[in-house]
């Protein structure tokens, strides 16, 4: 009941809350991947890999310059042989470690009362596993869990360009006042103040979830 009344209260102030994706609904792990992106023959997974940005072909997949096709045929080349489109997304997999089910049991419990969107730095390969049956054991897509879902390759911006959040804002139709953004990337999160929402830090790995009730209680307090 007093959760209820907490996100009741909320709303008068709050209306949309923006998650990002690896990091924050994913536990992510960097080292994985450079490992599943090493076992098919990319050599340079180690400098092009990154937890926030990428680099090389690998943050041009995620900008949107080029598109899964195109990053097969590149990583091939890479590697002096064919990938598919299989093997390109087990390496991309690697990069995600759990999904904890009380963060998409939040995400469930806080469609109740807000607008849930994501925003991630992402690639088709990722998207094509999250957005599918393959998201969760009981057959549930990320797309289940979000109003709507916002990704890097598909807008042509990545986190931190200020041009991904005035994109999204702009789309649903909203101010950053009325939003709170939860990230696990600092320069995100610095850029999303800048811009005027409210943030949340999200620390990946960790449970995260109950300190983010207690944000909103004291959000809703200090107002």
């Amino acid at each position: 009941m007093y959760i209820c009344t907490l996100f009741n209260n909320l709303m008068n102030k709050i209306k949309n809350l923006i998650f990002d994706f690896g990091g924050v609904i994913v536990d992510i792990n960097r080292e994985n991947a450079v490992k599943a992106f090493e076992s098919i023959g990319v050599t340079q997974a180690n400098s092009l890999l990154d937890k926030y940005h990428q680099r090389g072909i690998f943050l041009e997949v995620e900008d949107g310059r080029m598109n899964a096709e195109q990053f097969c045929n590149e990583l091939g080349r890479m590697c002096n042989k064919s990938i598919s489109f299989e093997e390109a997304q087990k390496g991309w997999l690697g990069f995600m470690t759990a999904i904890p089910p009380q963060r998409l049991a939040l995400l469930e419990e806080l469609r109740k009362n807000f607008h849930v969107y994501i925003l991630s730095n992402t690639n088709p390969f990722i998207m094509a596993w999250a957005r599918s049956e393959r998201f969760t054991p009981e057959g549930k897509s990320l797309d289940n869990y979000a109003d709507k879902i916002y990704t890097s390759f598909e807008v042509g911006f990545v986190k931190p360009q200020k041009e991904f959040f005035e994109f999204a804002l702009k789309d649903i139709g909203t101010s950053p006042d009325e939003c709170i953004f939860v990230d696990d990337g600092e320069s995100n999160i610095q850029t999303a103040k800048e811009l005027g929402f409210h943030t949340f830090l999200a620390v990946n790995g960790s449970d995260w979830t109950c300190d983010f009730h207690k944000f909103l209680k004291l959000f809703y307090m200090e107002r």
